[in-house]
């Protein structure tokens, strides 16, 4: 099987900014979803990766601070202390997911939507440990 290097898409600030303002009505539903209403975004912590994923960090009405992981895979969130910058955070969840996925596998009673699930968690757990050993991506970072 032969891997051909395709081009990087150009996308423009427009494309940027609806897919950005997606995400973030993906991340602020997710959490309300599970009775947690998003109070306010902080910003200068959040980490967007078009068209891949973005990383948000947000304080929800309980009280307590989330960071939030949306885009082109499966939208999931942990209380901010799992996790003291988006880079960590994206490692926490590449983690996360195989462990979910190894759970879901391990269920004798499992049928195909669940093996599609757990095997998509597994890809994407690999694809964010990727960006997350990738340095480059986190050049502009503050340590």
């Amino acid at each position: 099987m032969s891997e051909e290097k395709k081009a990087p898409v150009e996308i423009t600030n427009e494309q940027v900014e609806a897919w950005q303002r997606e995400c973030l009505g993906n991340a602020q539903k997710f959490l309300a979803d599970k009775g947690i209403l998003p109070v306010s975004i902080l910003d200068k912590e959040c980490r967007m990766l078009p068209p891949l994923c973005a990383i948000w960090k947000i304080k929800g009405n309980d009280g307590k601070t989330y960071w939030v992981i949306t885009g082109r895979l499966p939208t999931d969130a942990v209380e901010v202390t799992a996790a003291s910058n988006a880079r960590d955070v994206m490692r926490h969840f590449s983690f996360q997911w195989q462990v979910k996925a190894d759970a879901i596998m391990a269920n004798k009673l499992i049928d195909k939507t669940q093996v599609d699930f757990a095997n998509l968690l597994v890809n994407r757990a690999h694809g964010l440990y990727e960006m997350y050993e990738n340095e480059q991506l986190w050049a502009n970072e503050a340590s």
